[in-house]
């Protein structure tokens, strides 16, 4: 009989939760057909996390999730929690076994504006942006706190820069819906000492947890596929 997997830790994006992003979309039901432990992580600020709405509170994101994860441990990310595990795995360049980044690409080197969403979150008012639109109504239907969420876009991330990933070893695999809103993620995947990438038709950036197309590269990619 071959051995159980090890942990495999699943972080969510910005203005959902652990539910929304990987329960309701079946990756704990998969996952649990192939006898994978998978904990229950909330980013900060989401879910059922503590949802500080003091900015101060998320000076350390990366370090706080880092500090709840297994010791070695596969992780899956997307979006935001794919960002955070990149920066994880900088700071730790042995801490993980696998990575596999969703929904994102060359958008990790660039500083993003966030200021309609923050405004928007902050005062209820519907955005005119199209993408804050859509992540305000997602953050309202996952029953997060919007003045948390707000708090959280706040925080300064650690900067990354392409010769920083040189060190993050162990094998990547970038998965990039062909409609999303991240238009490549060449540069990335280049930086990274060992990564493939995956494009995927047809699927846009809220819709990448859900695809079955997704799943399928990731399972196959973990070795559990």
């Amino acid at each position: 009989m071959p051995p159980s997997p090890g942990p495999l830790v699943l972080l969510h994006g910005f203005g959902s939760t652990f539910d929304h992003n990987w329960v309701q979309t079946g990756w704990v039901d998969i996952l649990a057909d192939a006898h994978c432990n998978v904990p229950v992580i909330d980013l900060p600020g989401h879910g059922s996390s503590d949802r500080s709405t003091d900015p101060a509170a998320y000076g350390s994101v990366e370090e706080d999730v880092a500090s709840v994860l297994p010791e070695s441990t596969s992780a899956v990310g997307f979006s935001a929690g794919a960002q955070i595990l990149l920066r994880i795995a900088v700071a730790h360049p042995q801490r993980f076994d696998r990575l596999v980044l969703l929904g994102v690409g060359d958008n990790v080197f660039e500083v993003s504006d966030n200021s309609s969403l923050v405004e928007a979150l902050e005062s209820g008012a519907e955005p005119e942006n199209v993408q804050a639109r859509v992540f305000t109504r997602l953050a309202a239907s996952t029953g997060n706190d919007s003045l948390a969420l707000a708090a959280y876009l706040r925080r300064t991330p650690p900067r990354l820069a392409p010769e920083d990933l040189a060190v993050v070893t162990c094998p990547v695999l970038v998965v990039l819906g062909q409609e999303d809103f991240v238009p490549s993620s060449d540069r990335l995947v280049e930086a990274l000492p060992s990564a493939t990438q995956v494009s995927i038709p047809g699927v846009d950036h809220f819709a990448t947890p859900s695809d079955f197309g997704v799943i399928d590269a990731t399972m196959r990619f973990l070795g559990l596929g």
